[in-house]
């Protein structure tokens, strides 16, 4: 049977007349996911883009005015591309490289060839360059903070204490924003086996007591018995401040630890006892803000003190107002309580959030599809999109930098779907009509492809051949083409190969290599890099028979930060002290008051101790059937939603108190935007919540409501601080009630007019 890998794992495919029909779990994986099952019937169907299609408005020259509003006229690819190098060679022309955006994020494909950013990048720096952005929506604010804290990004995404150091080891495990285990369904690069909830349970077997402390009970599983503390959403600070006074106070701190690796406590201290402000972040401080009871507050730091204690931080808990403060407590927290280094001990961001989170890496890195350098240095903080676009020219802070947004005439989209991950979706698109040119190369007519000008085409993983090579996973997977592209969609590989002709660079870009080529290539450069780790790979035609290769384990499992703790001279961390930076002079020195040297409480531009009558903090967390928004078109992800609606999960308290039944259509609105979702009544949800999740493709009217329920309409478009400018969509207040009279016609997946042929 064939199969397809993704960032969502490894299933067989059932064919019948060329079409994929059903989709069959990999025997082998103990949680597989059902997210596969999104390809089933989608492939050719009315919202898949058949050849190239050019905006009617843009080719009237209407400046972008009715972009994402508009119909769209098929062309052939010699007029798409045509149109595309003639614009973009004026636009270089006149304004430079620096006027180009390459709008690539980085899930599109699980493949290691096919994976558009290095594909549009690699285009685009031949083409001499273009505005990039850093960061990611998910852990922006933690990126950034992380390395002035212990000196790099150990702990976030890779490199985790692993999971073989857990089990056996951890008895408390406090989980700031839970386990979450429908995250860790997915992974970048793809997932061989799922294993997340096999460690968990394994954790819980041999021992370990769970915390979840968050809004959602069910971000915890409940076969692991944890006990829930349910704190006002965004007051998490508050609580880990209350925790450490308790520490503190109670003689709880390990001294030694303080004193032998980490610097700044003293002035950190000073303020947790209230010397600098006058306000001691006492349990009972901590508790008024959060609306948990002191007692809980205190007994929690008392259990932490006195077993071996793991804090896992979310990355949702530091895409909120000032989210760098988050992961800024959560080491400090852990650092009071000494046991960073030690095996079940410290401090982890992203357990459960993917499924790699917790492996142990590879001792060595795949080779990637080669990008060639980039020779324009302006960049711009990857939530910061909105602002680039609205204000060319002004300038903003970054990590000690200060910099301006560039002046963006040519957008270039190839992979990711900013009108899903983007915030204040609303003013995205208005200010989305800005540029000259945008060009966007998609598979199917999402909220992203409708806001272009020109679209081209391209394949599904399913169409293509490929190197499934996921980071931190021991499979090697052979990607093979299991179905033809319909139409004239095209790989992005041979779509920029055309415009490259087009633009005079085809033999550069190339290298004069096929697809099949390319998988060779980079076969055999993995070859190399895994013979000097003692892995033998076979020959390319035998491991592509073969379907796979499966790595045995070589290293010995180390905690986050095991070396530097046996010896922190020996094995200092790569910041000014070379210790853990409690507090740090180099972040005190930029001189943001929104984002000071220290473990800061910072009131939340929205939140509940400071909202309306009637409202509730919004909960935007990752959806359960599909990755972010792709494929939502589904089957999978449609037969989740409610009247073909994304649902809104309410507590029987709120609905009651709104007349909200299960099922019922309702709306909700903020200071941003509304939009319609489908009410479903749960006790999991703590009262002063609504729990939406994102990844409904865009549906606006008119008006500027929302159909079918994408709930980045709702959220806050401003940044985490002048630090990191992180996204903050979990700091949203909104209002709900059900939705009287008949609803309007969900028309997300309905592709636009389509005009006569140029």
């Amino acid at each position: 049977m064939d199969r397809v890998f993704n960032h969502w794992g490894l299933s067989g495919v059932e064919l019948r007349n060329g079409r994929i029909t059903a989709m069959h779990h990999d025997p082998r994986d103990p949680n597989a996911s059902r997210i596969n099952e999104n390809f089933v019937g989608i492939a050719d169907g009315d919202m898949r883009i058949g050849q190239p299609m050019v905006r009617r408005g843009y080719l009237a020259g209407d400046g972008g005015a009715a972009r994402g509003e508009d119909s769209f006229v098929p062309v052939s690819w010699a007029a798409a591309t045509g149109h595309v190098a003639r614009h973009m060679s004026a636009i270089i022309a006149e304004h430079g490289n620096e006027a180009i955006f390459g709008g690539s994020y980085g899930w599109a494909s699980a493949g290691r060839f096919h994976h558009a950013q290095s594909q549009i990048h690699r285009f685009l720096n031949l083409a001499g360059g273009y505005v990039r952005s850093v960061n990611t929506h998910s852990h922006a604010a933690a990126e950034v903070t992380l390395p002035h804290l212990i000196g790099n990004q150990d702990g976030l995404a890779d490199n985790q204490t692993p999971w073989e150091l857990i089990v056996g080891h951890t008895t408390l495990l406090v989980a700031f924003g839970g386990l979450p285990v429908k995250n860790a369904q997915v992974s970048a690069g793809g997932v061989s086996r799922h294993l997340v909830p096999s460690h968990l349970r394994a954790a819980r077997d041999a021992g370990t007591k769970f915390v979840n402390i968050g809004p959602l009970r069910d971000d915890i599983d409940a076969e692991l018995q944890p006990e829930w503390i349910a704190p006002r959403p965004n007051t998490d600070v508050a609580l880990i401040l209350g925790l450490a006074h308790v520490l503190e106070h109670e003689g709880l701190v390990a001294r030694d630890f303080l004193a032998s690796h980490t610097v700044g406590y003293e002035t950190f201290r000073a303020y947790l006892l209230g010397e600098t402000d006058g306000q001691p972040k006492t349990a009972d401080w901590a508790a008024a803000i959060t609306g948990l009871d002191a007692g809980v507050i205190r007994d929690l730091a008392r259990r932490m003190a006195a077993n071996r204690t793991m804090i896992s931080m979310s990355w949702s808990l530091q895409r909120a107002d000032h989210g760098e403060q988050a992961v800024w407590a959560v080491v400090t927290l852990a650092a009071m309580l000494g046991q960073i280094g030690l095996p079940g001990g410290g401090f982890g961001t992203g357990y459960a959030a993917a499924n790699r989170v917790g492996n142990q890496p590879m001792p060595f890195s795949w080779p990637a599809f080669p990008q060639f350098r980039n020779k324009v240095s302006a960049f711009i903080p990857v939530a910061r999109l909105g602002d680039m676009l609205e204000a060319p020219g002004a300038p903003f802070d970054y990590n000690g930098q200060r910099l301006r947004y560039p002046d963006i005439r040519l957008v270039w989209w190839a992979g990711g779907n900013p009108f899903h991950h983007q915030q204040d979706l609303r003013r995205l698109h208005e200010v989305w009509k800005k540029p000259e040119l945008v060009v966007v190369q998609e598979p199917f007519w999402n909220g992203v492809a409708k806001h272009a000008d020109v679209v081209l085409p391209c394949t599904l993983p399913t169409e293509r051949n490929d190197l499934g090579i996921a980071k931190a996973e021991p499979h090697l997977i052979a990607m093979k083409q299991i179905v033809p592209p319909p139409g004239q969609a095209l790989n992005d590989y041979d779509i920029l190969r055309l415009l490259s002709a087009r633009l005079g660079f085809e033999e550069a870009f190339t290298e004069g290599r096929t697809e099949m080529d390319w998988l060779r290539h980079l076969y055999g450069e993995s070859v190399a890099r895994a013979a000097e780790h003692g892995y033998n790979l076979p020959d390319f035609d035998s491991f592509w028979q073969a379907g796979e290769f499966l790595f045995a384990p070589h290293l010995t499992p180390k905690t986050l930060l095991q070396d530097f703790r046996a010896d922190p001279v020996a094995h200092p961390l790569a910041t000014p002290s070379g210790k853990i930076e409690i507090g740090s002079d180099r972040v005190a020195g930029f001189g943001y008051a929104d984002c000071p040297g220290i473990a800061t409480w910072f009131e939340p531009a929205e939140w509940l101790g400071a909202a309306p009558e009637g409202a509730l903090h919004l909960i935007s967390n990752q959806p359960s059937r599909k990755l972010h928004s792709q494929l939502d078109l589904g089957p999978w992800s449609r037969a989740g939603k409610i009247a073909g609606r994304e649902p809104a999960r309410l507590h029987p308290e709120e609905a009651a108190r709104r007349g909200i039944a299960e099922g019922d259509v309702i709306l909700l609105r903020s200071a941003r935007g509304r939009c319609l979702a489908g009410a479903v009544i749960s006790a999991d949800v703590a009262p002063g919540v609504v729990q939406m999740s994102t990844g409904a493709w865009l549906d606006l009217d008119d008006e500027g409501l929302d159909r079918h329920g994408n709930v980045n309409v709702l959220t806050r478009d401003t940044p985490t601080s002048r630090l990191a400018q992180g996204p903050t969509a979990h700091t949203t207040i909104v209002f709900v009630e059900r939705y009287d009279g008949a609803p309007p016609e969900v028309r997300a997946f309905v592709p636009p007019k389509l005009e006569d042929q140029e």
